[in-house]
């Protein structure tokens, strides 16, 4: 879940992420992304906020809120990442409705790259699953 400081919820400012920020599309999801805060408040300009749209085109109620719970978690484990005071929208694109978490998250990733807010490395959140080391010994089956 994202902190209330974290979260974009008037209509005005995504509005001024969508005209004013950067776009970067991906096959399943399109980020826009704003590196001043598009609120004048200054109790809050140091925050990195982020907020969510995904339309009906995506699927019925119960995909949209999948995707969005996704969507969310994964944009919660990269806000570290992102310049203070910047502003995301993420618009979740209908091809989003069948990917797995980590298909939108290499294109959550991606987008970032392409729009110069991520490094190349992974957050730590999202290590990949631990493999054989190449010197082990092969495994023929059980041991018992």
């Amino acid at each position: 879940m994202l902190p209330a400081a974290a979260r974009l919820r008037r209509s005005e400012d995504f509005r001024v992420v969508l005209r004013r920020g950067s776009r970067a599309g991906r096959r399943r999801l399109v980020v826009h992304a704003l590196t001043t805060d598009p609120s004048g408040d200054a109790d809050v300009s140091s925050a990195t906020r982020a907020g969510f749209v995904v339309s009906k085109a995506v699927g019925n109620s119960v995909v949209r809120h999948r995707v969005t719970r996704r969507l969310r978690h994964l944009v919660s484990a990269r806000l570290g990442t992102l310049p203070a005071g910047s502003a995301l929208v993420v618009r979740a694109l209908p091809p989003s409705a069948s990917a797995s978490s980590a298909e939108l998250g290499a294109d959550l990733d991606a987008a970032l790259r392409r729009l110069g807010l991520s490094p190349s490395r992974r957050p730590a959140g999202d290590a990949p699953s631990p493999t054989r080391p190449a010197d082990a010994a092969p495994d023929h089956g059980s041991a018992v």
